[in-house]
């Protein structure tokens, strides 16, 4: 099933991008892409079958599967209102007009809408028999479940403190009191249980189908912690400079004392060494405005010197 889930996946976001550079517009990339889960979704559910066994029958399948089309259901809505909201996306402005630079986008997201969904392709289109979810799966499905709920709600706190004027310079409602992105954490929690829950639809630990699978969580991770203009990467670093500007005591205290992941209290008391490396609280993610203010000196002295 995979080359066939890779294969509708091409076409969508081909077809997406040929549309979207002759019309030089980017309104439809990110609802292009929620499409393409919701479609893989549907067509491994339908095409996955076990000979002798409706899909239905399988409790597995059942309870993954619409989890998995709940999680990307939302994420479509989601952005498709942020989008109509920002009245475009700013990613796009010196792109779209770019043929191969577009076209790397859309190929992009081809290969993440196709790679978060192989553990969902993996457990569809196995051939085990239905039986009762044991211990591990009834724990993974969960959390593949409260992963879904976290982002969610994180999502529509702070859309809500957005629209209502972002009151206190940055977010700390609901959620985003114990956390510095809960939405994000919720993304890698639903992927990283996912996967572990779509073990007992392989042969086993060598299974080769099932480690494949990881590069899901994996390159959920690689997008929303290291890759540069989005996810804690973007919103970090020298994004963290308005805040320094307007309220640097209280915003401080705010990352000093709330997880910038998993939401907590008491994460002033984690030792730095488990904030760097359990809590992927990175030094790349500081803002260091000594530094920016020693090259602003410099560039003064140089001035004075002239």
């Amino acid at each position: 099933m995979l080359p066939e889930a890779a294969a509708i996946t091409a076409a969508i976001q081909l077809c997406g991008f040929s549309i979207a550079y002759t019309l030089r517009t980017e309104v439809f990339y990110d609802i292009l892409g929620g499409l393409n889960f919701l479609i893989l979704g549907i067509y491994s559910a339908i095409y996955g079958q076990s000979s002798g066994h409706s899909w239905v029958e399988d409790s597995r399948k059942v309870s993954c599967t619409l989890i998995f089309l709940c999680s990307r259901l939302w994420l479509l809505l989601f952005l498709a209102w942020r989008a109509h909201e920002r009245g475009g996306d700013s990613r796009f402005d010196n792109v779209k007009q770019n043929f191969s630079l577009f076209l790397i986008y859309w190929t992009v997201q081809g290969v993440w809408v196709f790679t978060i969904s192989l553990p969902l392709i993996f457990v569809n289109s196995s051939a085990t028999s239905p039986t009762k979810l044991s211990v591990v799966e009834y724990i993974t499905i969960i959390g593949f479940g409260i992963g879904v709920i976290l982002e969610v709600l994180a999502d529509l706190q702070k859309s809500i403190w957005v629209k209502s004027g972002r009151q206190g310079k940055f977010c700390q409602v609901g959620l985003w009191e114990y956390s510095r992105h809960p939405n994000y954490f919720g993304e890698m929690l639903q992927w990283w249980s996912f996967w572990l829950f779509s073990y007992s639809s392989g042969s086993g630990f060598g299974d080769i189908r099932w480690w494949i699978g990881i590069l899901s969580p994996l390159f959920t991770m690689q997008l929303l912690l290291f890759t540069g203009g989005t996810g804690v990467a973007n919103a970090n670093g020298k994004g963290l400079k308005r805040y320094y500007d307007e309220c640097p005591k209280e915003y401080a205290i705010y990352r000093k004392s709330t997880s910038i992941l998993i939401p907590m209290v008491g994460y002033k008391h984690v030792p730095m060494c488990l904030k760097r490396t359990i809590f992927l609280d990175l030094k790349r993610y500081e803002y260091e405005p000594k530094e920016v203010n020693s090259v602003g000196l410099a560039a003064d002295r140089d001035k004075k010197n002239i």
